[in-house]
């Protein structure tokens, strides 16, 4: 894992986590899912899988494999050891967001439902991640103190401290300026600079895959076998 040094610990970004062509095949599988399943909010649409949480604090898993289509990613990630303190030592949720061009997402945390460890791979396009401080009193400041630029095909890991002291979220722009080793804290991890030279870049359509490991889970048995049956 390469870690991104100057941020709390601890957070590991992998260029190239996947090939060109095991992203060709998830984003065409993500492509085939019914339009039903997907919830469209106004700034980004997103799809839960296997299933939404449940119960009265959203935080309860309804027991049912990853998607099929997901199944090389979660073996890298277990070949890497990247869940190996998580409860069940393997991702078993993916949140797919999709970004258009112009969208993004406010700054938040991930939230108590998960260990606290997330995997995130970006599909069709990059994006940059800000990352807020939170204040003495939990808030969060006005201003990111880093951007995480994601490459297309790339792994971003947060964990440990990173994953409880701080917020994440991404501008809703459609350009990416002040890419530079002193604006991008991920920099000098980046697989191909080339695309960033220039100190900007245009987003294309993105999707995100954000893959956690939710640490209650229901047993249902026989009675939602349907849930099951893997996209």
């Amino acid at each position: 894992m390469d870690l991104v040094e100057g941020l709390p610990p601890s957070c590991y970004y992998v260029p190239s986590f996947i090939t060109p062509s095991e992203e060709e095949h998830i984003l065409n599988a993500i492509h085939k899912l019914p339009e039903s399943r997907w919830t469209v909010l106004s700034h980004r649409r997103l799809l839960s899988l296997p299933s939404t949480l449940t119960g009265s604090a959203r935080d309860t898993l309804l027991a049912a494999p990853m998607p099929a289509f997901l199944d090389a990613i979660v073996t890298r990630l277990q070949q890497g050891q990247y869940f190996e303190t998580s409860t069940h030592k393997a991702p078993n949720h993916v949140l797919i967001n999709e970004y258009k061009p112009g969208e993004g997402i406010m700054p938040h945390e991930d939230g108590p439902a998960y260990d606290p460890i997330t995997a995130t791979v970006s599909l069709g396009s990059h994006t940059v991640l800000e990352v807020y401080k939170k204040n003495e009193g939990g808030e969060r400041e006005v201003k990111p103190t880093w951007r995480i630029l994601q490459e297309p095909r790339s792994l971003l890991v947060t964990t440990g401290e990173m994953y409880v002291t701080t917020l994440h979220g991404i501008s809703e722009i459609q350009m990416d300026e002040d890419l530079d080793t002193k604006q991008i804290i991920n920099w000098h991890l980046l697989g191909d600079r080339r695309p960033y030279n220039t100190g900007q870049a245009r987003r294309q359509t993105r999707i995100s895959l954000t893959l956690r490991d939710v640490i209650k889970v229901a047993n249902l048995g026989g009675a939602l076998k349907f849930m099951n049956k893997r996209p």
